[in-house]
């Protein structure tokens, strides 16, 4: 029998949950052995996030999920779950219900962090992959529900802001045709000119000169560039530098591509082939806004945060 302490946490997002499963180390300082890391693509938010509402379907979907996290859990021997809900259960009308439904039939407390809780804690993931020095860099992630932005160097926070324009309420708002028209296109830019103007007057002052991008849409980007390049998808590092130029590559073909044909592009999460269209117009937008000249993808955000804090480091 194990005697040390397992942690296990839990980030429902709003398309994608996510479980991490650890061993602490007996000394300080040591990294946690990683036991477990996965994710389900739940789609909390489809069908109902524009609404205020998560849809049954969904509903269900993510206490499915729940209950085969707790069952890792429970092989696992965990001794402490944490779990957190964002964007799509924190301004869901059922999204109380939803927690409680989920504390009845697993036993899991999840707590629901508010946009500005949730960026900190990127912020802090983001850190454990990416160095980024005394220079502010740019943090961004894109979520189903809410895109968190964080002006940020390796010791303080300057400036973060939550938008609830995640990419499944993009999607619900400008995917109109597929592929994309430069009409829907400018009318997702004009709709970013507007919904960042916070983001855009905090660039100004701060001047980040790198974009340091975390979660689906950025890892998508790295596998697409790593699968055009011949690399293995499995062995992917926790940071690495995605060209302007290979993200340019991959925003043209995913602008000039049918659903079924991005499903074929090697690299692409199947659940990502709408998502990521709308999410690359986002970033262009923020790219040119901005002027960044550098993309950086970090595997790590808000859980790897969590364990990080839980860890006092």
């Amino acid at each position: 029998m194990s005697h040390k302490k397992r942690l296990a946490l839990i980030d429902m997002g709003t398309n994608t949950f996510h479980l991490l499963i650890v061993e602490l180390p007996e000394r300080r300082g040591e990294a946690p052995r990683v036991l477990l890391r996965t994710k389900v693509g739940v789609k909390l938010g489809e069908g109902g996030i524009s609404n205020g509402e998560i849809a049954p379907a969904a509903f269900d979907r993510a206490l499915h999920t729940l209950q085969a996290f707790q069952e890792e859990i429970e092989l696992h021997q965990v001794t402490d779950v944490r779990a957190t809900a964002t964007s799509a259960v924190r301004v869901a009308r059922n999204g109380e219900e939803l927690v409680k439904a989920i504390f009845e039939q697993t036993g899991i407390r999840v707590e629901i962090i508010a946009g500005a809780r949730e960026a900190e804690l990127i912020c802090k993931g983001i850190r454990q992959a990416v160095p980024l020095g005394d220079e502010p860099h740019l943090l961004m992630d894109i979520g189903g529900g809410s895109v968190e932005f964080i002006i940020a160097n390796d010791q303080q926070i300057f400036w973060k802001q939550s938008f609830e324009i995640g990419a499944q309420r993009l999607l619900d708002q400008f995917f109109r045709h597929d592929p994309l028209t430069p009409d829907d296109v400018r009318a997702e830019q004009d709709f970013l000119r507007h919904a960042l103007v916070p983001m855009l007057s905090a660039v100004e002052h701060f001047r980040p000169g790198t974009l340091v991008g975390a979660s689906g849409s950025f890892d998508t980007l790295g596998d697409l560039e790593a699968a055009r390049q011949g690399q293995d998808l499995a062995r992917q590092p926790a940071a690495r530098e995605v060209s302007l130029d290979s993200f340019y590559r991959s925003y043209d073909e995913l602008l000039n591509t049918t659903h079924e044909q991005r499903l074929a592009l090697p690299g692409m999460t199947p659940m990502r082939a709408d998502m990521i269209v709308v999410a690359c117009v986002l970033i262009d937008f923020v790219l040119n806004a901005c002027r960044l000249t550098r993309i950086k993808a970090s595997a790590y955000a808000l859980k790897e945060g969590l364990l990080a804090e839980m860890l006092g480091e």
